[in-house]
């Protein structure tokens, strides 16, 4: 395969990539051209906000050709919508080397341990002859099957790890769950493997829902994976929520209202710098306080009084 690459200023960037998606390109991706030289420039954000600038000053755009489609073909609809000039388009093409792209992105995720009592192994892994059955590690090994997808929880970020952990922890059989921002449903899915009863998992996006739906099925255990406005009323023993902190603010009530009295809150997605302020906003229905923390994450966790 080949890569067409066009140098271009910081305000064309945004512009060129989108026209490039536009006229076919597989992929595109906006690089420094002064990269690993005198003049590299960075660009970043605070942690959680997008940076104010989004390319550099000079740029280097690539984008993917399909197999059989030459650069110029790629171009032509570019200087038709007056996006590029023709006279002064500076690009050049290059190799991308043969690989198997499946085999290669599959070996970026490996089985994950979490703690001593959850395992969570890729499609691809389960049949490792090297890996823990959970017949042969007792009951006390949770083995969830789980693949990257399009529904954030995969197990590797902190925020996931700190929630099954605490899950780990903290489950009681038979007690009643709510994962509020589901995702791929891993949180659910290991609360049912821990011995919890009736689960829920609900997500704003119907993607989500799908792969909660999908990932439960796969694991065999029964978890109802449910868009907000279709959520049962009442109350639930254990109410986990991993997303972002901007929501689990204006959740605040709603989150906290649906634990039952004696159950538990537990929350994540949060900055260690932002949780004091969290703590603070759910004060007036519950205390919460940092459970855990890890590479700069957060998990709170607290009791509804009865």
């Amino acid at each position: 395969m080949r890569e067409l690459l066009l140098s271009c200023r910081e305000n064309e960037a945004e512009r060129l990539s989108d026209a490039l998606l536009e006229a076919g390109a597989l992929s595109v991706s906006v690089e420094d051209a002064d990269g690993d030289t005198d003049r590299e420039q960075p660009l970043y954000g605070e942690p959680g906000i997008e940076p104010e600038v989004l390319a550099w000053d000079h740029n280097r755009v690539v984008a993917l050709l399909p197999e059989g489609v030459e650069p110029e073909d790629m171009l032509q609809p570019l200087y038709e919508a007056g996006v590029l000039d023709p006279q002064q388009a500076q690009w050049s093409v290059r190799e991308v080397p043969d690989a198997d792209w499946v085999r290669l992105t599959q070996s970026q995720f490996g089985p994950i341990p979490v703690g001593e009592r959850i395992l969570i192994v890729p499609s691809w892994h389960k049949n490792d002859e090297d890996l823990p059955l959970v017949q042969d590690a007792g009951e006390d090994l949770v083995r969830i099957e789980l693949d990257p997808g399009l529904a954030f929880g995969t197990g590797s970020h902190p925020t996931t790890h700190l929630c099954l952990d605490w899950l780990a922890h903290h489950v009681q059989r038979g007690q009643t769950v709510l994962d509020y921002g589901c995702g791929s449903g891993i949180l659910a899915i290991a609360a049912r493997k821990l011995g919890a009863g009736h689960t829920v998992g609900v997500d704003i996006d119907e993607q989500a829902v799908i792969s909660t739906r999908y990932n439960a099925q796969v694991n065999q255990v029964d978890v109802q994976g449910l868009l907000p406005d279709e959520m049962p009323q009442g109350q639930t023993d254990l109410v986990v929520a991993n997303i972002l902190a901007n929501p689990l603010r204006m959740l605040a009530p709603m989150l906290a209202n649906r634990v039952k009295p004696g159950g538990h809150l537990v929350l994540s997605g949060i900055y260690d710098w932002q949780a004091e302020e969290m703590i603070a906003v759910y004060s007036p229905y519950l205390s919460l306080s940092v459970w855990q923390a890890r590479d700069g994450w957060v998990c709170l966790a607290g009791q509804r009084s009865v």
